[in-house]
């Protein structure tokens, strides 16, 4: 088997996400120039838009950077309550989807509780479940020929005495989202359930990272579901990653639970500045989805004549099936070697014998598409 790729993760270190190796590890491991790295790994775009160069150009931020941003992010809060249709008062402001997470998992997963994820899905949310001391019950999800979907019965079932349900959709990393009324018959059997038992339903997290791809939110579900969270981020579509500014959207007696949580002034005055400024532009968010709508299907449909097996996608990745775990992690190396970074599963997951590969430029993907072509004959080669 080829080399594991290198992670800066350390089996004795506490429960933490586990990255890839940076863009210096992979310079220095695989004598590859530091300016021909490229992160296929983080789901994230080529460029942000332009409005960044014109406001950092100006230099007028929501306050000097010698100061705080305001604490309410008021401007911020108005131009997201707009964009997402809810009230103000609706809405928590974090530090990247993550810091939101972060928050969900504090107010309401005590220690010694119990977390429920269909599984796989984003890694964080075992991350911060576990370091709550809490129980995790993951819930294996339906089979790729299924979409990956929740297993209603089975997840039902596993929450009837939980804390906090994670879901995600479109789910990261299988790229698809829940079947259309998934999500809303779960959360009615959880009611049911809670109801029937006389206890509180539990708090369900519903990750919407990547839902301006698809164009639809389940947030009005919170008015049927009081204990829904949505969690919302410009990491994604708005292809601003960098500035980590998120939001949580939820009934207001469930946002006034984690404010206590929200640590001051997490989000910086330019993040703030610039944020506002994109939420309150569609055609922002709009060109980005048209360019990575194209760009994915022009991918997808070149790494499947490579004779690579590229799952459908909705969204700025691709989930890529390579048959068993030890092709996947050649394929990874192969791909390293030519400075390019995929996303790759440990040994133990389900998804260990695929690799997630971002949705970058026509230029990058294609670099990307040259060394799979090598990687591909070098194979072909090496079996005769």
């Amino acid at each position: 088997m080829s080399p594991t790729p290198v992670t800066t993760s350390l089996p004795t270190a506490p429960a933490g996400y586990s990255w890839e190796a940076t863009d210096e590890q992979v310079a220095e491991r695989y004598g590859v120039p530091l300016d021909r790295i490229v992160r296929f790994d983080l789901n994230t775009s080529p460029a942000p838009p332009d409005l960044v160069d014109r406001i950092l150009a100006a230099g007028r931020f929501e306050t000097s950077l010698s100061e705080y941003p305001p604490s309410d992010y008021r401007r911020l809060v108005a131009a997201a309550a707009g964009r997402y249709g809810v009230e103000p008062d609706e809405l928590v402001v974090g530090a990247g989807a993550d810091e939101i997470l972060d928050l969900v998992a504090k107010a309401f997963l005590p220690a010694g509780g119990v977390a429920v994820i269909p599984t796989p899905s984003y890694a964080m949310y075992r991350v911060l479940s576990e370091q709550r001391s809490a129980t995790v019950r993951a819930v294996p999800r339906l089979d790729a020929d299924r979409g990956y979907a929740i297993d209603l019965a089975a997840t039902a079932q596993a929450v009837r005495d939980a804390d906090l349900v994670w879901l995600c959709s479109p789910n990261n990393p299988t790229a698809l989202p829940e079947p259309d009324g998934t999500i809303a018959e779960l959360l009615a059997r959880l009611l049911e359930v809670a109801g029937t038992a006389g206890r509180t339903a539990p708090v369900c997290c519903l990750d919407e990272a990547y839902a301006e791809f698809v164009g639809t939110s389940l947030a009005t579900l919170r008015t049927v579901y009081p204990r829904l969270v949505i969690v919302r981020t410009l990491s994604k579509a708005y292809a601003l990653a960098g500035l980590r500014v998120g939001f949580a959207i939820a009934a207001r007696p469930v946002i006034a639970a984690m404010e206590p949580y929200r640590p001051p002034g997490s989000v910086s005055t330019v993040s703030v500045t610039i944020a506002t400024e994109a939420l309150l532009d569609p055609a922002i968010l709009e060109a980005n989805l048209a360019r990575v709508a194209t760009e994915r299907d022009r991918l997808a449909a070149a790494l499947r004549e490579l004779g690579w097996r590229p799952g459908p996608s909705v969204t700025n990745f691709l989930l890529v099936d390579l048959g068993d775990a030890e092709r996947a992690a050649a394929a990874a190396e192969g791909l390293l070697r030519h400075g390019l970074v995929p996303r790759t599963f440990p040994a133990f997951h389900p998804l260990a014998h695929h690799l997630r590969l971002t949705v970058r430029s026509a230029e990058e993907d294609d670099r990307l598409l040259a060394a799979v072509a090598r990687i591909q004959t070098d194979s072909r080669e090496g079996e005769t």
